[in-house]
């Protein structure tokens, strides 16, 4: 991209202002994200006008139907006095450049790119939509989970983080979060441990690594993934800024978990948006007398979110979503641990069952427990060798000696 021009003096328009890209670009550095009225402007007269708008540096023009009423008229000059003092030094393309050299680009509604569940938000969908990394946002989160929760979680909540982010990642499901301490990093972390697809939406620029202690594992997400924010390169984050950042989370996902929660985190914020959009609303259960899960119990009770205890059953939540049944892998069990005979059938199956677990037994003596004959046992204890669910463990007067193999994975 050529270098932009620095805005001119006020009243002037800049060349980019004219095309709807920077027009977009420009709205997410002078509006805060979730401004309504910057929305209803932007809805009543499209990004490039609504913008002129705000370079024209004159009164408050007339606009049609219900922007026009002096209520709205009201809304609008208060607007206008919130973005005019951001108009100093204001270039979009300078921005797409800075962060072009970070490997990052901007996404507008236009763009193959862009997740099509954010339409569900109405007015309040972002302008355009900052990105960073190697992988394709709209497609990443096609078929996603949001696991959100408390930075203070405890051991139990990022165990359960982390188990449920790696179930779903296994079965191809990417899994969304925003980059904080505790839940979310153990899901992110536990997604990328097993080659799964991830992405952290943030509440500052994706230039920036918020928390400062994450810039690894945000650096390792924007290799491998994306990192994606509403907000323009070197914006920094705001209390406001994250209970804004949960509806892009809640919107763009197939489903969303609240994992461990006290009860006013601010992961309930998140909830409350997928209730609104009707996600597919999970949250996991923890003891009654444990604070931490205090807000899990909150939104089953006031929001009737689903109890969910693994992934399996978060696949449920996106099935329903989408209408499409995700085959769960035979070998696994709901707990999403492999079960020792999963997948064997008829005389395999009976052989593998009559086999010890610690101790290796003879032919003769799985063939008696198996009620098959030594010749079939040896056939099958063949195959489930080479299944792995069998092994041999040594050999005594009476021949080779046999066990039940460790499950794989």
């Amino acid at each position: 991209m050529s270098g932009g021009e620095q805005l001119p003096l006020p009243g002037a328009t800049p060349a980019w202002a004219a095309e709807d890209r920077w027009a977009r670009a420009a709205w997410s550095r002078l509006a805060e994200p979730g401004d309504a009225v910057a929305a209803a402007l932007r809805s009543a007269l499209g990004p490039v006008a609504a913008l002129d708008v705000v370079l024209a540096g004159t009164d408050v023009p007339v606009l049609p139907g219900d922007a026009g009423t002096p209520r709205a008229r009201a809304a609008l000059r208060a607007g206008l006095d919130r973005w005019r003092p951001r108009l100093d030094g204001l270039d979009p393309r300078r921005d797409a450049e800075v962060l072009g050299r970070l490997g990052g680009r901007l996404v507008v509604p236009a763009d193959e790119e862009w997740p099509r569940r954010l339409a569900d938000l109405g007015d309040a969908a972002p302008p355009c939509l900052w990105v960073r990394g190697a992988g394709a946002l709209g497609p990443l989160v096609e078929r996603s989970v949001a696991l959100v929760g408390s930075r203070a979680a405890s051991a139990y909540g990022e165990h359960v983080a982390a188990d449920l982010a790696a179930g779903l990642a296994e079965r191809g499901v990417a899994v969304v979060s925003g980059g904080a301490f505790g839940i979310d990093a153990a899901a992110h972390r536990a997604a990328l441990a097993v080659g799964g697809a991830t992405a952290a939406v943030l509440a500052c620029g994706v230039d920036r690594a918020y928390p400062a202690a994450h810039e690894a594992l945000l650096a390792r997400i924007a290799a491998e993934h994306v990192v994606v924010a509403e907000q323009p390169p070197g914006a920094s984050p705001t209390r406001w800024r994250f209970l804004e950042r949960n509806r892009l989370i809640a919107a763009a996902s197939s489903a969303v978990v609240v994992v461990e929660a006290a009860w006013r985190s601010g992961a309930l914020s998140t909830a409350t948006r997928a209730a609104a959009l009707l996600r597919p609303l999970g949250a996991v259960p923890g003891p009654v007398t444990s604070s931490t899960s205090a807000g899990c119990h909150r939104v089953m009770r006031e929001l009737a979110a689903t109890c969910v205890t693994d992934a399996a059953e978060v696949l449920e939540l996106v099935d329903a979503a989408s209408g499409e049944a995700v085959p769960v892998p035979p070998e696994r069990e709901r707990s999403g641990r492999r079960r020792p005979l999963a997948g064997l059938e008829g005389e395999d199956l009976r052989v593998a069952d009559a086999l010890p677990v610690r101790r290796g037994a003879p032919v003769v003596s799985v063939a008696r427990a198996a009620g098959l004959s030594e010749r079939t046992v040896l056939a099958c204890l063949g195959r489930l060798a080479l299944s792995g669910h069998a092994e041999e463990v040594g050999a005594d007067d009476r021949g080779p000696l046999w066990r039940r193999a460790a499950p794989r994975g």
